[in-house]
C-alpha cells in the first residue's frame, strides 16, 4: 500500500493482510515488538485517511478512539476489532493495562463498573466479537481465539502482579480464572505454581501441595514447583518428602531435557508471548544442579543425617571440580557459597562423621591453593559507621581478609581433627599455624563510632574471633565474587 492512496472500499482487505504479517512476524521473532505497534498506528492512520480526516499528530490511543468513534461503516467493524485485539496483545505483552482496559471499553462500548483487578476481564467477557462473513479475507487466527488468549494472559498477568504486591486474595482469584482460562500445557503449570506459591504464602500449605503437584501432572519439567514443594515439605517438617523432592529435582536437572508431548493447538499469539513480569522470571529461574546438590548435603547436616550428607558434600566437591559447565552463574542471589566456604562445609561433616582424615585432606586443599594469596603482613585501615556497616576496605583486600579466615578456619578444622585422631601434637601445630594466618592482619581503626555489636550466632564452619567477621560484612554476598570454582582464589 506504499505510495498509494487509502480507498475505503479496499481498506478491509488492507487491514486484514496487516493483521496477517504482524501474526507472522510474530512468530517468527518469537516475541512482540515495538514495530508491532508503528505498523498498527500507520494502519489506523490510513483507515481516517480514506474518510478524510489527519491523524499524523495523534498517539495510538487517540487514534484508536477517533477511529472507532468516527468510522462507522459495518464491513469496517470486523477489520478494525481484529486489529484491535493485535493492538491489546501488544499493549499487555508491554504491562500497559491502562492502555488494554480503554481499548476494550471502546471495542466492547460498556462501562464495566468494577474494581481495577477485574474491570479488564469485565470488559473483555463483554465485548462481542463480530461475525465474520462468508466473503471476508481469510485470517491465520481468528478473532475469537486471541480473545480467549487475552483474557487468560489478562488474568494471568494480573494475579502475578497482586502475588508481587502481596495482595494475595486477589492473586488467588485471578489465577484461578486464568487456570481455567485458554493455554498450553506449560502455561497452565505455571499457573498452578503460582496458584501454589500464593496458597503457602496464604498458610495453607497442604492446598499448596495440591497445587504444586497438579502443576506437575501437567508438565513434568515444570521443575519450579518441584523446587517449591520442596520449601513446602521443609515448612512442614516433613523432611524425607523435603529431600526426596530436592533428589527428584537433582537428578531432572542433570538428564537432558526432553520435549513434553502436547496436543495443545498451535497459535502465532500465545499466553507465552503476552506475560512477562520479573515475579515470573524469578519464580520459574533455572535452579543450578550445584545449588540443589548443596541444598541436599546443608539439609541432610541439618537434620543429622551426618553419612547422607558427607555423600552429598563429596559429590558437590567432585562437580565443582570437572570444569565451568558446573559452575554457578554470578547472579548475586545463588544458594551456593563460595567454593572454599564448600569446602569447609564439608569438612565439617567429615569430622562430625568421624573420617578425620578426609577432613585435614579436603582442608589440606583450601590451605594449598591460598598459600600465594595472602600477604606476610595484612594491614587494613577501616572504619566503622553508626550503622554498624564497615567502610574504608579496598575490594582487594576484603578479599585477601577472606583468605586470611579460609585458611585459618582450615587450620582449625585440622587441629580438630587430629585431635579426633588422638595425636595432641599435631592438633597443638595446628592451632597455632590459625592463630600465625590471623596474626598477619593489623587492624587499624580510624573511625570515631564505636563498632556495632557482632552477629549472635557462629557461622556452621566455626570461624576465627569476630573481628574477621565483621570486616567481611560489609558488602553484600557476592558483590565483590570473582567466581564460584578455585578462580574466586586467584588462579
Amino acid at each position: 500500500t506504499a505510495g498509494l492512496p487509502a480507498a475505503l472500499p479496499s481498506l478491509s482487505l488492507e487491514l486484514t493482510v496487516l493483521y496477517n504479517a504482524l501474526l507472522f512476524a510474530v512468530s517468527e521473532s518469537d516475541g512482540l515488538v515495538e514495530g508491532e505497534a508503528e505498523r498498527i498506528s500507520h494502519g489506523l492512520i490510513r483507515v481516517l485517511e480514506a474518510c478524510g480526516v489527519s491523524g499524523q499528530d495523534l498517539s495510538t490511543e487517540e487514534l484508536w478512539q477517533k477511529v472507532l468513534q468516527d468510522v462507522t461503516a459495518e464491513e469496517m467493524r470486523a477489520p478494525l476489532h481484529r486489529l484491535g485485539a493485535l493492538q491489546g496483545a501488544v499493549w499487555l505483552a508491554a504491562n500497559c493495562l491502562g492502555s488494554v482496559t480503554a481499548l476494550f471499553r471502546l471495542l466492547s462500548g460498556t462501562k464495566v463498573m468494577l474494581g481495577a483487578l477485574y474491570r479488564l476481564l469485565a470488559l473483555l467477557k463483554a465485548w462481542s466479537v463480530p461475525a465474520e462473513g462468508d466473503a471476508s479475507p481469510l485470517v491465520v487466527q481468528s478473532t475469537k481465539d486471541l480473545k480467549e488468549i487475552l483474557w487468560t494472559s489478562a488474568a494471568f498477568l494480573q494475579g502475578l502482579q497482586g502475588l508481587e504486591a502481596g495482595n494475595l486474595s486477589a492473586a488467588l482469584s485471578l489465577l484461578q480464572e486464568a487456570a481455567a482460562g485458554f493455554c498450553s500445557k506449560r502455561v497452565l503449570a505455571q499457573i498452578y505454581t503460582c496458584i501454589g506459591c500464593c496458597t503457602q504464602q496464604m498458610g495453607k500449605p497442604q492446598m499448596a501441595l495440591q497445587h504444586l503437584k497438579r502443576a506437575l501432572q501437567v508438565d513434568f519439567q515444570c521443575l519450579s514447583a518441584l523446587s517449591q514443594a520442596a520449601a513446602v515439605y521443609r515448612q512442614l517438617g516433613e523432611t524425607d518428602a523435603e529431600l526426596d523432592a530436592l533428589a527428584l529435582l537433582y537428578k531432572a536437572l542433570e538428564t537432558p531435557a526432553q520435549e513434553a508431548v502436547s496436543i495443545d493447538p498451535c497459535f502465532l499469539i500465545r499466553t507465552e508471548l503476552l506475560v512477562h513480569t520479573p515475579a515470573l522470571a524469578s519464580l520459574f529461574s533455572r535452579s543450578h544442579p550445584s545449588e540443589v546438590k548443596y541444598s541436599l548435603a546443608q539439609r541432610c547436616l541439618q537434620a543429622g543425617r551426618v553419612g547422607q550428607a558427607v555423600e552429598h558434600y563429596l559429590d558437590l566437591l567432585a562437580l565443582l571440580q570437572e570444569g565451568p559447565q558446573h559452575q554457578v552463574p554470578l547472579h548475586g542471589r545463588s544458594a551456593l557459597p563460595r567454593t572454599p566456604e564448600v569446602f569447609l562445609e564439608a569438612a565439617s561433616a567429615l569430622e562430625q562423621h568421624g573420617r578425620h582424615q578426609d577432613a585435614i585432606a579436603v582442608c589440606e586443599e583450601i590451605i594449598g591453593r591460598t598459600g600465594d594469596l595472602i600477604p606476610e603482613t595484612l594491614r587494613i585501615e577501616w572504619s566503622c559507621g553508626a550503622g554498624g556497616e564497615v567502610t574504608g576496605i579496598l575490594p582487594q583486600e576484603r578479599e585477601s581478609l577472606r583468605c586470611v579466615v579460609w585458611r585459618a578456619a582450615a587450620y582449625l578444622h585440622q587441629g580438630r581433627a587430629w585431635t579426633g585422631l588422638g595425636d595432641s601434637k599435631e592438633a597443638i601445630t595446628h592451632f597455632t599455624r590459625c592463630l600465625n594466618v590471623l596474626l598477619r592482619v593489623q587492624l587499624v581503626s580510624t573511625g570515631t563510632v564505636q563498632p556495632a555489636r557482632p552477629p549472635t550466632t557462629l557461622p556452621a564452619w566455626e570461624g576465627p574471633p569476630w573481628g574477621w567477621l565483621v570486616l567481611l560484612q560489609g558488602s553484600e554476598p557476592g558483590k565483590h565474587r570473582q567466581g564460584n570454582g578455585w578462580q574466586c582464589l586467584g588462579d
